[in-house]
């Protein structure tokens, strides 16, 4: 284990000083010093900022990052529910995503003289007004 500045750290995890200083704030990260005036941190935090940027390409709030970061005795534990959850959520998206980005495709391909002219499109536009909780 060895201490880095908050400039080897920035540098090494492609984050601004300012964003690291935010996420202490926030009490994602925590410095355990200073050299002179810059924070220092253990090298661990690379791992913790790591875990943050997955995270948040998973879709989780930092709010919701903090609180799947639960400190057991010193180890870092994720909830497996909570992540099993949001992996189910991610692919429902991922899904929609593609029927969407199909129905474009369709929409861009469609042989009708207008978008206006074409059933499919026609279903698609009733399709939208429908509440997704009403179905």
């Amino acid at each position: 284990m060895y201490r880095l500045d908050i400039a080897e750290v920035a540098q090494r995890s492609g984050l601004n000083p300012s964003t690291l200083r935010y996420y202490e704030r926030r009490g994602l990260i925590a410095s355990d010093g200073r050299r002179g005036l810059r924070r220092e941190y253990d090298d661990s935090v690379l791992t913790r900022l790591a875990l943050i940027a997955l995270g948040r390409r998973a879709g989780f709030t930092l709010d919701e990052i903090g609180d799947l970061f639960r400190p057991q005795g010193g180890k870092l534990e994720l909830s497996r529910q909570e992540l099993q959850s949001q992996a189910s959520n991610l692919r429902s998206q991922a899904q929609e995503l593609k029927v969407t980005a199909d129905l474009l495709d369709h929409i861009a391909a469609c042989s009708a003289p207008s978008h206006l002219e074409c059933p499919r499109f026609q279903a698609i536009l009733r399709d939208a007004l429908v509440p997704d909780d009403a179905e």
